[in-house]
């Protein structure tokens, strides 16, 4: 039985290689060249370590028996030769595998953020920053690095032991029997490491993710953990963190570090044995002293590399298990994915129907139930309600942020999960309360509206943006660095930059979350101003904050708890004193009993 499970381990073992080398091929291939010709320097590097080994009989049997140095002077010139042309040869074999790596690293990162970029919103929701960046870079890291040095590293080392063991059986066959069959014993053990790693390694992945988190936060969110007083409560939860690291860390070493001191223990055995044996052998006269000090030099130089072989294994396991992790990342297919005969949608939009749609976050949760609208080309259509109704949700639907769970929304007819993902995208604008800006310029910024743009086009949407003034005022003008997000422009300037984007993309869709409700008075002024311009000759999506700002929409839709309670424009919501507008309207203007 116990023959039967090693068999089984071998074998995945064996299948886990090959798979791994397998999917890694498409990506060593363009540097195979580098790559082949690294391995094949390993060769020779490997090879000479058995030089002065064996150089070592002549050279006792001739100083130390025939004590003569006629014949043995270059003994010692010969082993600084070697070892001078297997430096230069490791040299140059490192630098090509540090080349390989990289260039191969890069290629499986280049995959794996194209691979990003095709998740869909629920994914990045549902994982924390740490966990991103380890399954999209740092798994690459550890997948490329780890599997080509380990590599070239068994490469050289078992031509090494090739070597090393032609010398050990030209000194003495006795010997290297024994001594060889203990170096075999030594290797039991590793069979074992995996199947006590792959848990702990997951926690650890887990534990790193949450430690690359709690740095992104703290950067990210450092005016609120001043402004709150939280630096006690973030060291805390950092001291937690690092403390579950920790142990899993000492939790690795324990399941894994054991491996290199019990095959150390195991050859020295070996040597002991070798030491005891070849005594023997030289007092019987079967071999002379030159034999047995170069098998013995052989012997440790064999064994030196051997101890520490448990730990190119257990590297060789890491880099194994990232691989995995990097194609399952790869193998996963998104939850929002173009159809095969996906059609390519029409700029020209005449009317677009939300058709008994329900959504769902979580599984038996709904969060909208049967809602129902349509809207024609150049209408705006807003949505109120309370926080958490569905409001944001409904908008989502329509670039495909989220999939329906049930229902459908119709672009002139048709479906949105029958049309193309980019032609959708394309022809929907879209203002967020808090809209992303790129590190870089604000030309580079509102450029990703229309990277195709003329000067003149830009320069208009600027103006129509109401940034002219701003950008007049600066040294660089739009060439002005805005630092990350954004973060040199107050929230205003940023809603700007965000409607001069959209202006440049000129989509005949546009929607509006929450656009101004973040600002102040002042600012939601210019900011309301520039919208104004931006919602001419669109079909417009509003979710309003302030209703002040969506009186003069064509419909207006009352969300409260995933449904459709009111719909109406202004005047008509405004009639029905018991209504859910009414409400909401009269607790904003509580302070003016006028209607406008």
């Amino acid at each position: 039985m116990a023959r039967l499970s090693k068999e089984i381990r071998d074998r995945v073992l064996r299948n886990m290689f090959v798979k791994n080398y397998r999917r890694m091929w498409p990506y060593i291939k363009p540097v195979w060249g580098r790559a082949l010709l690294s391995i094949l320097i390993a060769i020779p590097v490997g090879s000479m370590d058995a030089v002065i080994a064996l150089s070592l009989k002549p050279y006792m049997d001739v100083v130390m028996i025939d004590k003569t140095l006629q014949t043995a002077w270059f003994i010692p010139l010969m082993i600084i030769g070697f070892t001078v042309v297997q430096g230069v040869l490791k040299y140059i074999a490192e630098y090509l595998n540090t080349w390989v790596g990289a260039k191969t690293t890069n290629l499986l990162k280049f995959d794996l953020y194209k691979k990003m970029l095709q998740f869909e919103t629920e994914f990045f929701n549902k994982k924390n920053s740490g966990e991103v960046i380890y399954m999209f870079n740092t798994n690459a890291d550890m997948a490329c690095a780890g599997l080509l040095n380990n590599f070239m590293s068994f490469v050289q080392k078992f031509f090494t032991a090739l070597s090393l063991t032609a010398v050990l059986f030209y000194n003495s066959w006795q010997l290297a029997v024994v001594c060889v069959a203990i170096m075999l014993l030594a290797m039991l053990p590793m069979t074992q490491v995996r199947k006590k790693i792959n848990t702990v390694m997951q926690q650890t992945i887990q534990a790193d993710s949450a430690l690359l988190t709690a740095y992104n936060e703290t950067y990210n969110g450092n005016k609120t953990i001043i402004s709150y007083n939280l630096g006690d409560r973030q060291r805390n939860k950092f001291t937690d963190v690092l403390n579950s690291v920790f142990r899993l860390r000492m939790k690795m070493l324990q399941r894994t570090r054991w491996l290199t001191p019990v095959m150390h223990v195991i050859l020295s055995v070996g040597i002991g044995l070798a030491i005891w044996f070849g005594s023997y052998l030289i007092l019987d006269g079967k071999i002379t002293s030159g034999n047995f000090v170069s098998f013995l030099t052989a012997l440790v130089m064999l064994y030196t590399p051997a101890k520490s072989i448990g730990d190119t294994y257990n590297s060789v396991l890491m880099s194994f298990l990232a691989i995995e992790r990097v194609f399952d990342v790869m193998d996963s297919v998104p939850a929002i994915t173009d159809k095969p005969n996906a059609v390519t949608m029409k700029p020209d939009v005449k009317n677009i129907e939300y058709k008994n749609v329900s959504f769902e976050y979580v599984p038996g949760v709904p969060v909208l139930k049967n809602v129902s609208f349509s809207v024609k080309k150049g209408e705006t259509i807003a949505f109120v309600g309370n926080s958490g109704g569905g409001k944001s949700t409904v908008v989502s639907l329509l670039p495909r942020f989220y999939d329906v769970t049930s229902g459908a929304v119709l672009i002139d007819g048709v479906d949105v999960r029958d049309m193309t993902q980019e032609s959708l995208r394309r022809n929907i604008a879209v203002v967020f309360q808090d809209n992303f800006l790129f590190s870089g310029t604000i030309r580079e910024n509102i450029m990703l509206g229309n990277e195709n743009a003329t000067p003149d086009e830009l320069n208009t949407a600027v103006k129509m943006a109401y940034l002219d003034e701003m950008v007049a005022g600066l040294k660089d003008g739009l060439d002005t660095q805005i630092g990350e997000r954004g973060v040199l422009l107050s929230g205003g300037q940023k809603q700007r930059v965000a409607i001069a984007r959209a202006f440049l993309k000129n989509a005949p869709i546009l929607v509006l979350d929450e656009a101004t409700s973040a600002l102040d008075n002042k600012a939601e002024a210019v900011v309301q101003k520039a919208i104004e311009n931006l919602m001419r000759d669109k079909t417009v999506f509003v979710i309003a904050h302030r209703l002040s700002t969506i009186r003069n929409a064509d419909k207006i839709l009352v969300i409260n708890e995933g449904q459709v309670v009111e719909s109406g424009t202004h005047e008509e919501l405004l009639k029905n004193e018991c209504g859910a507008y009414k409400i909401l309207y009269d607790m904003q203007f509580k302070t003016t009993k006028k209607h406008e």
